[in-house]
């Protein structure tokens, strides 16, 4: 009797745990808060670092980088993401969008197209496919962003169709977009822009991208054609070092109708070490040349020629809760920063965060 009781009670348990199964909610809601403080010592008079930095720009202060809340809906065939963000960074990076959508770090919608591959459709407005960086610090092996990724695209609006190989080893996507990170599409502008992305993982070790853009950022009669090319490399060289290499280049038409182009480049190297499970170092090497002020305008005779370096210290308070602080410094080849009020060829900052994840 005891025997048939206890089976009996053992195939309710597993019936009942399989109708759970079965009715999983497909929602999911996670969030994302940073707080963050920086000390320039330049001194800045309205407290804002130079206008090349989206993330943690102000100084001298406490304030929100990013607030984060967001609600995923997952399922076999159909997918879909909206989030909504405040802080500094949606106030600085989404400066030029419109009302409400200076809000909306990602509303997207995406359908699978084919039964046999992984084969996905995905429109709306999506994270950039472009960099290794994020706007989500946790993610990052540095506190702060690379010049690199600050000035080039962190979200993108159109629509994607995507690949993924029945191994996981490759990755391929074709875009067409808004335009060079933009929800609202330049007034007077109609001209499309597309992009590509190409992913290679040949082990669980090793990350190759390729990304590419092309498109014209400005209004239709003053177009001028912009072509982008973004590499980066990934390497876990051991359980626990890893090393980020990426590369950036870029070339815009000087005028309309031009075959002279104005180019622009940036190498990056990232070394992390990770001595202890929660103890993370990582140091940044970083070049960035924009000559003509395509992306970076200073208007001095080199235009913009800078070489970096950081140095940052994460400390993992819990799983879900991460402590940082980073000193970083930037030279340049013209006086493109200030200090106290005056123009200087170097700049100086530290930074902390404290980031949560739920």
């Amino acid at each position: 009797m005891k025997k048939i009781i206890l089976t009996a009670l053992i195939a309710f348990g597993f019936s009942n745990l399989q109708a759970q199964e079965e009715t999983k909610s497909p929602f999911t809601f996670s969030g994302y808060v940073d707080v963050y403080y920086s000390y320039d010592f330049g001194k800045p008079d309205n407290h804002t670092r130079p206008g090349f930095f989206y993330n943690y720009n102000k100084s001298n202060e406490v304030n929100l980088n990013l607030g984060l809340g967001k609600v995923n809906y997952n399922t076999e065939n159909v997918r879909g993401n909206f989030a909504l963000m405040a802080g500094t960074y949606a106030e600085y990076n989404l400066a030029a969008e419109q009302g409400l959508l200076k809000n909306v770090y990602e509303a997207n919608v995406g359908v699978k197209i084919s039964e046999n591959h992984n084969l996905w459709i995905d429109a709306g407005v999506m994270p950039s496919h472009i960099g290794f960086e994020s706007a989500i610090g946790k993610d990052c092996q540095n506190l702060s962003r690379s010049i690199l990724a600050e000035n080039s695209p962190y979200y993108e609006t159109g629509v994607k169709i995507g690949y993924t190989s029945e191994s996981g080893k490759w990755y391929l996507a074709g875009m067409y977009l808004n335009g060079w990170q933009r929800i609202a599409k330049v007034e007077g502008n109609h001209t499309p822009a597309f992009g590509t992305q190409l992913t290679y993982k040949p082990t669980d070790k090793v990350v190759l991208n390729w990304s590419t853009y092309m498109g014209n950022e400005q209004p239709d009669i003053d177009k001028k054609w912009r072509y982008f090319n973004n590499f980066y490399g990934q390497f876990k060289v051991t359980e626990k070092t890893n090393v980020t290499a990426g590369f950036d280049i870029g070339t815009q038409q000087a005028a309309k109708n031009s075959n002279q182009y104005d180019t622009w480049f940036s190498p990056v190297v990232i070394l992390q070490y990770k001595p202890t499970n929660k103890v993370q170092l990582a140091a940044r090497g970083e070049y960035y040349s924009d000559e003509k002020g395509v992306i970076i305008a200073t208007e001095t005779p080199n235009g913009f020629k800078t070489y970096g370096f950081s140095a940052n210290f994460d400390y993992l308070v819990t799983d879900n809760v991460m402590f940082r602080i980073e000193a970083r410094n930037l030279s340049s080849k013209d006086d493109v920063f200030t200090k106290d009020n005056l123009p200087a060829s170097t700049n100086t900052f530290v930074t902390t965060s404290m980031a949560v994840s739920f």
